[in-house]
């Protein structure tokens, strides 16, 4: 009788130290309160959208709203004091091509973003060299027969000045080629939503995304016979891929931080992050 006496007195003192456990973190947790403002990328749209679902269901007192802008309005809203968060596909405290730092605010690296060109799936072409995209984007390659396909006009599809999945592959995918910025073929869009629905829509077209948005209506092209898949992006035969940020004015503190550091936890970065088709910040070497 002893023995389970005191095998029930220690069970039930194990119980209480773990509800204690989980009433201080509790406790801890909801002492965050306040309303933090995202702007920027759309291709990391998805990513702070999910996270944020995640993160206000522990902190019920913090109020987040996001909305997806473009890479240089993220940074800008910041400065401005209109955003707390510039959610941006390059480090804007430095200079990019065509684009000046953002002196004075700090990147803080939170995923991993492959990039990949992409047709409608009427198109036919799995595959596409560096010199078939070069040409296509600058309008020097027309009809799909140039590159293998069949007999049809290309149409192009780009995402408007500003974007950072425009910045990333021009500078990764094209190797800085300038693109093509009008023609009767030629079609410019504000969003990756935009992109997606673009290219899902108009036959024989072609442009470029983040993984998280490619469906069954598009294929995500081979660039040079490699195709653009996680293991491809970290092995390092694949290189259009991009570091996203979220860019702070200063360091981030308070609930501003706790949102940032949720995003790179270990939890979060091998759970929702990768379902997304992002990639962790982890698994890129140094």
């Amino acid at each position: 009788m002893k023995t389970k006496w005191f095998k029930g007195v220690a069970f039930a003192a194990i119980a209480l130290t773990v509800a204690f456990g989980s009433i201080s973190s509790a406790s801890a947790a909801s002492k965050l309160s306040g309303r933090i403002v995202v702007n920027g990328s759309s291709a990391l749209l998805p990513l702070t959208l999910q996270a944020k679902n995640e993160f206000q269901k522990l902190n019920p007192k913090v109020r987040i709203s996001a909305s997806a802008a473009g890479s240089v309005t993220g940074p800008q809203s910041v400065r401005k004091g209109i955003a707390d968060i510039g959610a941006c596909d390059w480090d804007a405290s430095l200079d990019v091509p065509g684009f000046k730092a953002f002196t004075g605010l700090v990147a803080n690296k939170v995923a991993v973003t492959p990039f990949a060109a992409i047709t409608n799936s009427n198109v036919g072409v799995s595959s596409l060299s560096t010199a078939d995209l070069q040409g296509i984007f600058s309008g020097k390659i027309t009809n799909w027969k140039e590159v293998g396909g069949k007999d049809a006009d290309i149409i192009v599809i780009n995402r408007a000045f500003g974007s950072g999945t425009r910045v990333n592959f021009q500078v990764k995918a094209l190797n800085g080629t300038d693109y093509m910025t009008k023609g009767a073929n030629y079609k410019e869009v504000k969003s990756s939503g935009d992109m997606k629905t673009a290219i899902e829509t108009t036959p024989n077209a072609i442009g470029y995304i983040d993984l998280v948005y490619v469906t069954s209506k598009m294929t995500a092209l081979k660039i040079n016979n490699v195709a653009p898949t996680e293991a491809n992006v970290i092995n390092g035969s694949y290189k259009v891929w991009g570091y996203g940020y979220y860019m702070t004015k200063g360091q981030p503190t308070g609930a501003v931080k706790a949102f940032i550091e949720y995003i790179q936890s270990t939890k979060f970065q091998n759970g929702s992050l990768k379902k997304l088709k992002f990639i962790p910040l982890s698994a890129m070497k140094k």
